[in-house]
């Protein structure tokens, strides 16, 4: 039995201890209500470290505020409905030239009278058929980053013939931002050492070479930037060469007409990114934006929206490329990625800042967790093995 005296001492040790315990397990998790919604816990003998996601900000990444809009706009595109299109932001080249659509000509079926002709018809009947396919596909899927890699499979980029058969990965890869950061840098001979060299948005590298470098394996846009090349004769949307592959996420579903046109006149692949991997990016970044939002902020999560653009709040281009690096590369390097504010914002452009429906910052915490602990990174299958990743500032 403990003594009367004993009982005293051994009671402050024991509340000294648990109040240890408590601020250490504050401290590892960033706080409470809206703190660090990550922590680390050590998991049986091999003491691995396993992310414990907050299950708040997981449902909360789910929710798709355009999902309602997304859809509206599917159904009436392959109706053929392009009334609400006009006037719009968005819009196809197809408005103007030899393919323009009238929309206030129409049939006795509601359809667009131009519709009626051999050549638009066709090409409408593969839009309705890429557009109904893409929202076909488009679901949530943890292990689609295990899928990039048969992306390889398909491109013609020099690299050897049997790797891309077999489907294994590049060894190493560059992923080059716009960033006016790359100025000065003379990383131009480094980034052309890799493999495969992934370049965003047509930046141009003439003039640039010595800090950019010159070789470009795959062209990554925003299906903006075809849009603007649909204008050109032949769809010309090559800066790196016509023998350059070029990927695209759908930011327009209009812009599938654009696609459908322009495809036929590329002499290298066109690809639209695969629509379960448009969702896994923006779940991530939701994520890592709310995260962060409810850190800095001390504000409801609930007031998220109205601070990030609402339903238009979305992905950088940049981002999806470096996660599609993650996916098809043994190594990757980023370059190009950040600010300063002795640098301008793009390297090759005088745009003067960010754009408000991406969240750079938040991007930037996803990229460092891409470098020192990817298991962090939500919504991605265990399974999938991440590559090593490099920042180069």
């Amino acid at each position: 039995m403990m003594k009367a005296s004993v009982r005293p001492i051994f009671s402050a040790v024991f509340l000294v201890a648990a109040a240890a315990t408590l601020c250490f397990r504050i401290m590892v998790s960033g706080g409470v209500g809206g703190g660090e919604f990550l922590s680390w816990n050590y998991v049986g003998e091999a003491q691995k470290l396993t992310p414990v996601f907050n299950e708040t900000l997981l449902r909360f990444a789910t929710i798709d505020l355009a999902e309602d809009s997304l859809r509206q706009d599917v159904e009436q595109l392959v109706d053929g409905n392009f009334r609400n299109m006009d006037g719009s932001r968005q819009r196809s080249f197809l408005w103007s030239g030899r393919h323009r659509i009238d929309i206030r000509a129409r049939s006795a079926r509601g359809v667009p009278v131009l519709l009626r002709s051999p050549e638009f018809y066709r090409l409408w009947l593969d839009f309705r058929r890429y557009l109904q396919t893409w929202w076909r596909n488009r679901r949530f899927q943890s292990d689609v980053m295990s899928d990039m890699v048969n992306t390889v499979k398909i491109l013609n980029t020099g690299v050897n013939a049997t790797a891309r058969k077999s489907g294994l990965k590049y060894k190493t890869c560059a992923v080059v931002g716009n960033s006016g950061i790359l100025l000065k840098s003379d990383l131009g001979s480094l980034i052309d050492s890799h493999d495969f060299v992934i370049r965003l948005n047509n930046a141009r590298t003439g003039g640039f070479e010595p800090n950019v470098g010159s070789k470009t394996s795959l062209s990554f846009v925003n299906s903006n930037i075809l849009h603007l090349c649909a204008r050109r004769e032949g769809c010309f949307c090559h800066p790196y060469g016509e023998k350059v592959p070029i990927m695209m996420y759908m930011c327009q579903m209009i812009h599938f007409l654009d696609y459908v046109v322009c495809n036929s006149s590329h002499k290298s692949p066109l690809m639209i990114t695969d629509p379960r991997f448009d969702i896994l990016c923006a779940r991530i970044v939701k994520y890592y934006s709310a995260s962060r939002f409810v850190k800095e902020t001390r504000k409801p999560l609930a007031t998220w929206a109205d601070s990030h653009d609402g339903s238009n709040f979305h992905y950088s281009s940049g981002m999806q490329a470096v996660m599609l690096a993650v996916g098809i590369c043994e190594k990757v390097s980023i370059f190009g990625f950040g600010k300063s504010e002795s640098a301008k914002h793009h390297y090759h452009t005088n745009q003067k800042g960010e754009l408000h429906l991406h969240d750079y910052e938040a991007e930037y915490d996803l990229y460092q967790d891409l470098v020192e602990r990817p298991k962090a990174i939500p919504f991605v299958s265990d399974k999938f093995m991440f590559p090593t990743v490099v920042i180069h500032r």
